[in-house]
This record gives structure tokens, sequence and C-alpha cells, in this order.
């Protein structure tokens, strides 16, 4: 209980000191640019970034940023239909791209030079000149409708869980809702809503204009008097109220039909890439769990030593993966989480995997990394590190980033201050950021009543495994995981249907 006091103290100085330098990254009302040129290349990377996302959703409007940004990314303009841009787009192998997340947004595309005038001439009205018809906004918002309450519990389980891990940390908070808003909202949204949100946050100090490439010396500067034509103004940074610690184990499950079982776990911590502690972190972190690594802890004790499943992982801040298996970019917030991800396994196995993921969890808080392994993992990552910016897009991306996270140049700095960072400094930023015993938990899966129950009752969990001829050191390490100890309090285990989830704001009604 004193640690979470503690970190709840933190966090409040954090988001404090986190606003203070934020406002520094640029003039207040002015419009940015970030720009890469690369002389000699033929492609030309756009990166229109917006310094507002879907936290910025009105009352009783959510999901009108991500529908909003739609029909811009995926509408027309006013002198073209949006059938006509793709007919206009397909033969020079151009496309505009979209992301929509808590505190940004980014319209993207990648072009040949050869092209650059003729796309440029449709992105930039896209964005400046948007047709904002009927029919298109009909069918995004039917698509967005469709994908809250089909796609996403129906056919998309990890990711699924991953959003009910958001939905129990950020309750009554801005971050508190799927992107794309709830069903309740978005059919309630019109197309004035859609208008007015544009009218609203579409200004000059909530844009950033990046490019990288081999764009002409003067094409900055026209791309900068184009947008110049959007009124002045911005919008603040957000004033975030503090994130809940969770107080013990507490567990949501989503009761639905499914042959495999989910598990997203976590709790909210005080830092980000901006904080030096962060890079300490990041290595406990990488160690415990690398995302889609074979040789993290997690993915050697659940999936290669027992092959429980694809891979499990584990992450030292907001996590979207990018191209192939690196991070993307431009997805930066103010608060930050710790987490776990238990990728699908079999429902008769899940007590077991979810006790052996909290005591390996519990382990590390306790026991820290070797030596050993944490001079592997700071090698690994000084060299990983290294490939995450491949393309042009990528490197402006993380440019932008840079920016956010008060760096020149963030992958930069990783080089300079990984090989500074001490066995002891990872070991003490467990102890300062992690725990074992404040964590949300979101399950997926089946029969959810007989999952608490058991969870309550601390009913031994054995595993059942395909082969016959497993080594007896796993055999033995399994009587120890199968009857860990879980401290879970009734009332802090909510069951609901999976098909409640995202018609309304927050956690369903729950048994």
């Amino acid at each position: 209980m004193k640690k979470t006091k503690i970190l709840m103290l933190s966090l409040f100085l954090t988001v404090a000191l986190f606003m203070a330098a934020s406002c520094t990254k640029k003039t207040a009302g002015k419009m940015g640019s970030e720009l890469l040129p690369v002389e000699g290349s033929p492609l030309i990377s756009f990166r229109i970034l917006l310094n507002f996302g879907s936290a910025s959703d009105p009352a009783g409007k959510k999901g009108i940023c991500q529908l909003t940004m739609r029909l811009l990314a995926n509408g027309g303009t006013k002198t073209l239909t949006y059938k006509e841009i793709q007919q206009k787009f397909y033969p020079m192998a151009a496309r505009v791209g979209l992301r929509v997340e808590k505190e940004m947004s980014v319209f993207i595309g990648t072009i040949h030079i050869d092209n650059l005038d003729e796309f440029y001439a449709i992105f930039k009205d896209m964005l400046l000149d948007p047709g904002f018809r009927e029919e298109d906004f009909i069918r995004l918002k039917t698509n967005q409708l469709n994908f809250l309450e089909k796609t996403l519990v129906g056919n998309m389980d990890e990711q699924f869980g991953k959003e009910i891990l958001n939905l129990m940390m950020y309750e009554n908070h801005p971050y508190g809702h799927h992107d794309s808003g709830t069903v309740e909202s978005v059919r309630s949204l019109t197309l004035d809503d859609v208008k007015a949100f544009y009218q609203g946050h579409f200004r000059q100090g909530n844009i950033t204009i990046g490019l990288a490439g081999g764009y002409p010396a003067d094409f900055p500067t026209k791309v900068a008097d184009d947008f110049a034509v959007l009124p002045e103004g911005f919008d603040p940074l957000l004033e975030l109220p503090a994130q809940r610690m969770p107080d013990g184990l507490e567990i949501v499950i989503a009761d639905k039909q499914t042959p495999a079982t989910n598990i997203s776990m976590g709790f909210p911590h005080t830092i980000g890439k901006s904080s030096d502690d962060f890079f300490a972190l990041w290595i406990a972190c990488s160690h415990f769990g690398e995302h889609r690594q074979s040789l993290s802890h997690l993915y050697q004790k659940i999936r290669e030593e027992r092959g429980q499943n694809y891979g499990d992982y584990a992450y030292a801040d907001h996590f979207i993966q990018g191209r192939r298996k690196f991070p993307g970019t431009n997805y930066c917030r103010q608060q930050q989480y710790f987490s776990i991800w238990i990728r699908a396994l079999a429902n008769s196995n899940r007590h077991f995997v979810l006790r052996q993921a909290l005591l390996e969890l519990k382990k590390l808080v306790e026991e820290g990394i070797s030596e050993e392994r944490f001079q592997l993992v700071r090698k690994y990552l000084l060299n990983y590190t290294r490939l995450y910016a491949q393309t042009l897009g990528e490197r402006l991306g993380w440019q932008m980033d840079s920016r956010y996270y008060g760096y020149k140049d963030f992958l930069a700095e990783v080089q300079e201050r990984l090989p500074k960072i001490t066995h002891k400094d990872v070991n003490n930023a467990i102890q300062t950021y992690l725990n074992s015993d404040n964590v949300y938990i979101a399950i997926i899966t089946q029969d959810a009543e007989a999952l608490k129950n058991d969870l309550i009752a601390n009913t031994p969990s054995p595993i059942s495994y395909a082969n016959p001829n497993m080594p007896q050191k796993i055999l033995d390490e399994d009587l120890v995981y199968q009857t860990f100890p879980l401290d879970i309090i009734p009332e802090k285990i909510r069951i609901a249907k999976a098909s409640d989830f995202f018609q309304k704001t927050g956690i369903p009604n729950t048994e």
C-alpha cells in the first residue's frame, strides 16, 4: 500500500513536469515542421501530424475524431469523389494512410518524385478542402460501427484483450474509450458533428508538417503556404487526471464462446521515453518480454519450454507494432503503463499460465535480473534499435517523436544512454516501477464463472501436455506454478458478456 501511494504521488508530479516540458516543443499557435532532406532519394514521405486524437472526443461524441479523420483519408474532396481519387492514386502506386491514437493523429503518404506534384495536389485537398459527402459519411460510419460491434469483439480477441485492459486502467479518463468510440455514441454522430470537429480542431497550431526524402528545395515552403489557409489557433495540451493504480489483482473477464483464452495485464507507471529512468526499465522489460523475440524470459518459459501459445511479451510503455515487428511511431502519449501480453492459449491451461506469468513477474520484482543477462540484453537493444528506422517514413516518424520526447534524435540518444546504464540501475528501476501485487488483468475466455470460482478458491491448476516426455525439471517447476496462490478478492473480479463491450463508455454492467 505504501508503494502504491508513492507511485500515485509520482504520477501527479510526472504529469505536471511533462506538461511544462511539452509546452516548449514549438511556439504555441504556430504550425510546426520536421524536415529530413535526403539528396538523391527518388522518394518523398509525408507525415501530417496533428496534436489531438481520440482523447479529445467530447462527452457524448466518442469516436468523432476517428470518424472525422477517416472521412478525410477515405472520403473525397470538393472536386473529386473518393472513387475518383482511388482511380488517380492507383497508377501512381499511392495511398494515404491514417492513424488515430489518444493524443495524436497522423496522415501518411510516400510517393515517387515523378508523381509528386500530382499526388500532393490531391493529398492537400483531402485535408484542406474535404468534400464531406453524405454517402461517404454513411459508409465510414457504418464501417466504424461494424468494427466495434462485430470485428473487434468477434474476430480480434488479442486486440480485444488489450482494449479491455485500457478500459480498466482508464475508467473515467480521456483515454478510457476505444479510439473508434462506442456503439451508442457513433450511432448518434451526424455529418454536422464531423464538420464541427474538423473546423474546431484543424487549425495551424495543431499541425506539424513532416517531409523526408528528395523533395525540391522550395517544396516545404509551398506546403507551409498551402496549410496556412487554415485558421490560426491550437488545442492546449490535455490536462489529464492521475492514473489510478489497481488495488490488488483487479480482473475483468469477457465471457465468450471461444476455444482459446487471451490475457492482457498491466498497470500505470510514472515514466516515458523522456525520463532518465526509462532506459533502465526498458532493459528490464526487454529481458522479460521483448516483442516477438524468442530469447525473452516469458517467451522461453511459456512458449519454448511448454508450447502453450505463439508468444508472450512485456512492454515498458505503450506499444503499437509498426512495420514487421518493430515499434510504430507517432503514438506518443503523456501517461504510460507497463503491460504483459499473453497470446491465445488453450482454455484448459488458462489458470496455470495466468499463475505462471504473475509468479515470473513476482520473481523479476524480488530478484531482478542477473549481471550476465543485463549485459546480453543491453547489447541486444543497442543493436536492435539500429534497425528501427530503415525507411524514410520510419526515419521521419522517429524524428517527430524525438521532438515530443525532448530529444534531438531519440535513437541516437539510445546509443549514448544505454552504455551508461548499469546493472544496479536496471534492478533499481524494477524495484521502483514494477510490482506483482497490484495488477489489472483482462481475460477473454469461455465459462467465465468457472474460472472466477477457481481463481477465488485458488484451486490447483495442473497443466496438460501433448508431449508425454516432458523433462522432469519442467514438471517439477509446474508443481510450483499450479499452486502459486493468487490473493483475489471476489469483488475484484467482474464478468461481462463479450458482446456488451464497447456499446457504451467504460466496462459494461457486470455480474
